[in-house]
C-alpha cells in the first residue's frame, strides 16, 4: 500500500473536520457545498478501496453506518432534569429574588440564551472519542441513539484538541434548521410520504430511526448548552465551559450573553427577542442560568428541576399565507428594507398583511419568492416574521426577487455597510430619505411641529417647497405657494407656520434627536445634552471623549463624531442656527433644572392614562428634571401606573418600587410648580 494513499486519507480527514468546525462552530464557510461534497466523496472512495484504513472517528462515518435492531435504555450518570418555566417578566424577577435570598448576595451574574425547540441529547466522549449519545428519556434513563448521533452535524466524532478530559458529557439540543425542514417537507410531498408538521417532530422521529443513513438524510444538527458528567476537567463558570466546548469543536447555542444582575437580563431579553428573525431554527423562549458553577452546586435541585435555572417561555402562534409582492422601503437613514406584502391572515387575534424581510441576506437565507406560501410566526408580543417557505406548495410560477442596485426612489447606486448587512441609499437628498427624515424631525419625539404630518410633507416635497430640513424654516416666505396646495387653507397654513416657529425654542436634545444621526435616539440625545451645553461642544469633543460617556459607547460615539465632522452635518447645523433654531441650552435654565422636583429620578410609565398621551407625560417628566425610562429595574424611582397596567406594574411591585397614580403624579409636579 502506498504511503501516499494513507497520507492523502489523513489530509482529507483533517480538511473535512476543519470545514465542519468552520460551518457548525464558527458559522462561516470557505468553500461551496459542492467542493465539500467532493472532498467527502474522495475520502469515502479511498476508504472503500482500503477498508483497513477506515477508523470509527473518520468524518466518512457521519453519513450513516449499518442499521441497528433496537434501542437500549441507559441510566444517566447525572439526571437530565427538566427546568421550571415562567411566562411573564415578573416571574424572572421572582426567580432572581429567590436566588439572591438563598445565596444571601446583592447581585448574581446570569447567562441568557435562546431556548431551542428541539430534542434534548447527552453526548459522551471518553479520551476525546465519541462513545455514546442518549436521549433525555424520563430524566433518569435515556435511549442510546449513538448510531444516529454520529450522523448529526455539530457532533464531532473526535474532540479537536490534544488536551481532552478523561470523560466529557455535553448536553444540548438536536434540531433541524427551518431552511432544511422546508426542503425535507418538499421531498416528503413529492414522494407521497407523510409530511411532517414541524421541525421538532421531524427531529424526534429522526433520532428514533434504526437506520442511521435515513437519519443523515434529515440533516439533524446539534447545539451545546449544558454540562453533564465530567472527569478530568474543571470549569469555574458556564461561560468558561462554553468557551472550552467551542475549542473542542462543538457548537454552542448562538448569541449567549453574560448579564451582571437581573436588570441586565431583562434588558438583553428584549434585544434577543427582537432578533429572533435572524435565527434559522425554532425558538420557544429564553433560558436564564446562574453563571458560577460553584453557586449552582450550592443552590442544588428540587425534586423536579435545578434551582439555578429558569425558562422564560412565550406562546408561539403561526399561520400559512402567501407573499403577494415584495416592496422596498427607504428609511430616514437611507436603509433599504424589503417588505413582504402578504395575503391578510389572522395570527393571535390580529390581522397580519405585511412582514419585514429585514435585509438582502435575510431574503437570500429564506429563499423567498413572490407568490410563495410561507409560515409567518408571532412569538409572544414580538412583531410577525417569516419563518420558512413552504417549498412543497410551489407551482413554478413564483418570481425571484432581485434586490435593487439603485435606490427605487432617487436612482442613486446603493452601497452596503462596511462589515454589515444593511444596504443604503447614500444620497442625503433622496426623496424617500427626505420624506422619512422630515416626518421624524417633526414627530412628537423630536421637534414636535404641529400640523406637519406625512401627507403634507409629501405635498411640500412634490411642490418643491421643501428640499431639505432647513427649508421647513423658510416656509414663511412661501405662504402664497402654501395656499395653492390641495385642501390647504389659510388656517392650516397659519397652524403650520406657528408650529414651525414654536419648534425653534425646543430643548436642544429634541433637535439632536431629529437630526437622524445613526444610533442616536431620544435617550442618547438626552444623555449627550446632559454632558454638553451646545451642539458646538459636541462637535469639539473627540470620539474617545464621547465613547467614555456612560450609555454612549464606541459605536454611538463614532456615528456622532462622523456626523459632526462631516460637511453635511456642519452645514446643516449652521443653516438651522441661522434660521433661529436653538442649538445651545441657556446656562440659567440648566442651573434651574438642577432643583426640579424630579431631578435625577428615573420614572417608568405604564398603562392607559386619562390626561396625558404617552409622549406628553414623558415630556412632563423631562421638563421637571426626571428621566423617562422604558423598563422597570431596581434603579427605578417611580412607576406611574394608568389603567390596564401589565407586567411593568407587577415587576415594580416585586421590586418594591414606589407606584404613583396619574393623579398623584399630577399633584407632585403641580405642587412644585405652585
Amino acid at each position: 500500500m502506498s504511503q501516499n494513499i494513507e497520507s492523502r486519507i489523513q489530509e482529507l480527514r483533517d480538511e473535512i473536520n476543519r470545514h465542519n468546525r468552520l460551518y457548525y462552530v464558527e458559522a462561516r464557510t470557505e468553500i461551496p457545498d459542492r467542493e465539500f461534497d467532493q472532498l467527502l466523496h474522495e475520502l469515502i472512495d479511498l476508504e472503500n478501496q482500503h477498508p483497513e484504513l477506515r477508523t470509527p472517528d473518520s468524518p466518512s462515518q457521519k453519513v450513516g453506518g449499518a442499521p441497528i435492531e433496537g434501542f437500549t435504555s441507559v441510566p444517566h450518570r447525572v439526571p437530565m432534569l427538566s427546568i421550571d418555566n415562567v411566562f411573564e417578566t415578573s416571574g424572572i424577577v421572582d426567580f432572581d429574588q429567590r436566588i439572591r435570598k438563598l445565596l444571601d448576595v446583592e447581585s448574581v451574574d446570569y447567562t441568557l440564551e435562546y431556548k431551542i425547540d428541539g430534542v434534548a441529547l447527552a453526548v459522551i466522549y471518553e479520551q476525546g472519542i465519541l462513545v455514546q449519545a442518549l436521549t433525555r428519556g424520563d430524566g433518569q434513563t435515556g435511549d442510546d441513539v449513538t448510531h444516529n448521533a454520529r450522523t448529526i452535524g455539530g457532533i464531532p466524532l473526535t474532540l479537536q484538541s490534544k488536551n481532552v478530559p478523561e470523560r466529557l458529557e455535553v448536553r444540548g439540543e438536536a434540531y433541524i434548521a427551518n431552511s432544511d425542514f422546508a426542503i425535507l417537507r418538499a421531498q416528503q410531498e413529492e414522494s407521497g410520504g407523510l409530511v411532517h408538521a414541524n421541525p421538532r417532530n421531524s427531529t424526534a422521529g429522526a433520532l428514533k430511526l434504526l437506520d442511521p443513513a435515513l437519519c443523515a438524510k434529515r440533516k439533524v444538527r446539534f447545539l451545546t448548552h449544558g454540562i453533564g458528567d465530567v472527569q478530568g476537567l474543571n470549569f469555574e463558570t458556564h461561560m468558561n465551559y462554553l468557551e472550552a466546548i467551542r475549542e473542542y469543536g462543538l457548537p454552542t447555542t448562538p448569541g449567549i450573553r453574560l448579564c451582571h444582575g437581573i436588570d441586565e437580563v431583562l434588558q438583553q431579553a428584549e434585544v434577543m427577542m427582537a432578533a429572533l428573525h435572524e435565527l434559522d431554527l425554532e425558538i420557544d423562549g429564553l433560558v436564564i442560568k446562574v453563571n458560577n458553577l460553584a453557586l449552582r452546586e450550592e443552590l442544588g435541585n428540587n425534586s423536579k428541576s435545578p434551582r439555578w435555572v429558569v425558562a422564560y417561555k412565550w406562546e408561539r402562534y403561526e399561520a400559512e399565507t402567501q407573499i403577494e409582492s415584495i416592496s422596498i422601503q427607504v428609511g430616514k437613514t437611507g436603509t433599504l428594507t424589503p417588505v413582504a406584502n402578504l395575503a391578510p391572515v389572522e395570527i393571535a387575534g390580529t390581522t397580519v398583511s405585511r412582514s419585514s424581510l429585514h435585509n438582502r441576506d435575510e431574503v437570500e437565507r429564506l429563499g423567498v419568492k413572490i407568490g410563495d406560501w410561507v409560515i409567518v410566526e408571532k412569538a409572544g408580543k414580538i412583531i410577525p416574521h417569516v419563518v420558512r417557505v413552504e417549498l412543497e406548495r410551489r407551482s413554478g410560477e413564483e418570481l425571484s426577487f432581485e434586490f435593487p442596485a439603485n435606490c427605487p426612489e432617487c436612482g442613486t447606486k446603493v452601497i452596503q455597510d462596511e462589515g454589515g448587512v444593511y444596504i443604503r441609499c447614500p444620497n442625503p437628498n433622496c426623496p424617500a430619505r427626505l420624506r422619512e427624515s422630515i416626518r421624524f424631525f417633526a414627530s412628537r419625539q423630536a421637534m414636535d411641529i404641529e400640523g406637519l404630518g406625512i401627507k403634507l410633507i409629501e405635498q411640500l416635497i412634490d411642490a418643491g417647497l421643501v428640499k431639505n430640513l432647513v427649508d421647513i424654516y423658510d416656509l414663511h416666505q412661501q405662504q402664497d405657494r402654501l395656499l395653492e396646495l390641495e385642501r390647504f387653507g389659510q388656517k392650516s397654513a397659519e397652524k403650520l407656520l406657528q408650529g414651525v416657529e414654536n419648534s425653534k425654542q425646543q430643548p436642544v436634545w429634541r433637535l439632536l434627536t431629529g437630526l437622524n444621526i445613526r444610533h442616536v435616539g431620544v435617550s442618547n440625545a438626552q444623555v449627550l445634552m446632559s454632558h454638553f451645553l451646545s451642539l458646538e461642544q459636541i462637535s469639539q469633543a473627540t470620539e474617545e471623549e464621547l465613547a467614555a460617556i456612560d450609555e454612549i459607547g464606541p459605536v454611538i460615539a463614532a456615528s456622532v463624531s462622523d456626523f459632526f465632522h462631516s460637511s453635511y452635518g456642519q452645514s446643516l447645523i449652521q443653516e438651522l442656527k441661522s434660521r433661529g433654531v436653538r442649538v445651545e441650552e441657556e446656562r440659567e435654565q440648566t442651573t434651574a433644572n438642577s432643583t426640579q422636583v424630579l431631578q435625577g429620578k428615573s420614572i417608568v410609565v405604564t398603562g392607559t392614562l386619562q390626561q396625558f398621551t404617552r409622549q406628553e407625560i414623558q415630556d412632563a417628566i423631562r421638563e421637571h428634571g426626571g428621566k423617562a425610562a422604558s423598563s422597570v429595574s431596581s434603579k427605578t424611582d417611580f412607576v406611574v401606573a394608568g389603567e390596564n397596567a401589565g407586567s411593568k406594574l407587577a415587576k415594580a411591585q416585586s421590586l418594591n418600587v414606589s407606584i404613583l397614580s396619574e393623579a398623584e403624579f399630577l399633584k407632585m409636579i403641580s405642587e412644585y410648580s405652585s
